[in-house]
């Protein structure tokens, strides 16, 4: 009985921690604000765990059949979880309240079984022992869990076949728990049959996985759905309506076929007319190559280092028929090579000096991405950088987010690059910021490559003039430290969306 009670803690103390993980990450995709939703989701968490410990003095009789219930419990909730919410965000207006109730639930259930757990053995092992063994054992469980979720679990199986797995994994230890725990015979008969019930289900969601994460996509987004793909890092959604492609990353729109033009022609070509012979590119992020083909229209470049931490995006950007027509195929270009790494550690370990840099880094909406606009960020930065070298970033809105554009203009000026701010509007985005900078002060050439849609000698004067309500303000420097920008970032976007 000792060792499959073990076993049991061993695979449970993965669920639990899996159940928690899937929340979390669900509840940042669709919210957004990863930092807070983590945290929130984890409090709440254990505050239940602390809850279910507490409720366990009141499971007085037949432990070993209460136990077995209490995994089935949670193998129904927990493996139904994450589908449960997909299917919820699009319909309930309040999707907070499903979030939390499934997590209170989880949290309470799997809060009784080590208090529950701990009773049945105290038979069988001194206390001192029975607790260490139940405890490394559920720890060793939780870091199993916390390695593989990220690694395999989630961009392998999708967030809700990983829920329906896990769920299976509980009602299986207790199905197994039937004929490896004692049990009377009208017990374990009705045991055994209300396993095989929830195992039932939990296999007919895992079978039905993709239909269900179809359906919960169709109902979040109006277009039709041509690509959905789960990577290491992210939730990758292609949609289509007419000619116009749009790609979201985790719900967020990245950019629209429609008007993408505007944006990458005045994230890219400023930069490339303030360097007076630009052989040498270097762009971080955007890994749909939409910068590299802009790029690609100054004649003079030699060489294009994309660096880009997800290798599904440019793996689908280089290969899938859509999508590398929009970008005309820049990724195949000989000039061009793909490197599939963090930007901030790839910058630490090169020695190679750029004459242009273009950071298209998504939004900091978190910590992790607010890192990448720090004044850390751009020291390093600037050791891959010459005296003649010049760097521009996207710098979200400085109509909907102006302190966060002004925030990242100001960290950069700080470590003394001389910056000039830009502006353009773009309709599937609203008024976008972006920032221009050099060691020296910004002149531009006067010759434009051919090709271009929207940016002109008269157009790159006017996005250079930013009208009062997006006038420079007061604002701090982004630092490792203080992650100022994510702040500021944070309660803008939140007041425009509320």
């Amino acid at each position: 009985m000792q060792t499959a009670l073990y076993i049991s803690v061993l695979i449970i103390s993965s669920c639990g921690l899996v159940y928690e993980l899937l929340a979390g990450t669900i509840a940042s995709y669709l919210l957004g604000e990863t930092v807070t939703q983590f945290s929130l989701i984890i409090g709440t968490y254990l505050f239940s765990m602390g809850v279910g410990s507490w409720l366990s003095k009141y499971v007085e009789k037949d432990l070993i059949p209460k136990f077995l219930e209490i995994e089935l419990a949670i193998g129904l909730v927990g493996g139904f979880s994450s589908a449960v919410l997909y299917l919820s965000f699009g319909q309930i207006r309040f999707f907070q309240i499903p979030l939390f109730l499934l997590v209170i639930l989880i949290g309470i259930l799997v809060g009784l079984e080590i208090p529950v757990l701990l009773r049945i053995l105290k038979k069988e092992l001194q206390f001192k022992e029975l607790v260490s063994r139940v405890l490394s054992l559920d720890y060793v469980g939780a870091l199993l869990a916390s390695i593989l979720f990220p690694i395999f679990f989630a961009p392998k199986l999708g967030l809700i076949r990983t829920g329906f797995l896990f769920g299976i994994l509980n009602a299986g230890v207790a199905l197994w728990g039937t004929w490896a725990l004692p049990l009377k015979h009208s017990k374990m008969i009705l045991l055994r049959a209300q396993s095989v019930v929830v195992l039932t289900f939990l296999i007919l969601g895992f079978s039905f996985s993709d239909l269900i994460t179809y359906y919960s996509e169709e109902s979040l987004y109006t277009d039709e759905i041509i690509l959905s793909k789960q990577s290491q890092f992210q939730r990758i959604i292609v949609t289509r309506w007419k000619n116009e492609i749009r790609l979201f990353l985790n719900g967020h729109l990245q950019f629209s076929s429609r008007d993408e033009y505007r944006y990458h022609e005045t994230l890219v070509h400023p930069a490339l007319l303030a360097h007076p012979a630009p052989q040498r590119v270097l762009v971080l992020g955007g890994g749909d190559g939409l910068a590299v083909r802009e790029i690609l229209k100054h004649k003079n470049v030699e060489s294009v280092t994309l660096v880009d931490l997800d290798p599904v995006v440019t793996n689908l950007f280089t290969d899938h028929g859509v999508l590398k027509e929009l970008n005309d195929e820049s990724l195949k270009n000989p000039k061009v090579k793909v490197i599939n790494t963090d930007a901030f550690v790839w910058l630490e370990e090169s020695d190679q000096i750029f004459d242009v840099v273009i950071i298209d880094f998504p939004d900091p909406s978190n910590f992790s991405l607010g890192k990448l606009y720090t004044t850390a960020f751009f020291h390093v930065l600037k050791r891959r950088m010459n005296e003649s070298s010049v760097l521009e970033i996207q710098s979200t809105s400085p109509l909907f987010a102006r302190s966060s554009f002004w925030c990242i203009e100001r960290t950069i000026a700080s470590l003394g690059f001389h910056t000039l701010p830009l502006h353009v509007y773009v309709p599937s985005f609203g008024e976008w910021g972006f920032v221009l900078a050099g060691q020296k002060p910004i002149r531009f050439k006067k010759e434009f490559p051919d090709h271009l849609r929207f940016l002109n000698p008269q157009e790159l004067e006017s996005i250079q003039v930013f009208p009062q309500d997006m006038s420079r303000i007061p604002v701090e420097v982004n630092r490792l430290d203080n992650q100022a920008l994510v702040r500021y970032y944070d309660r803008e976007w939140n007041r425009i969306l509320d």
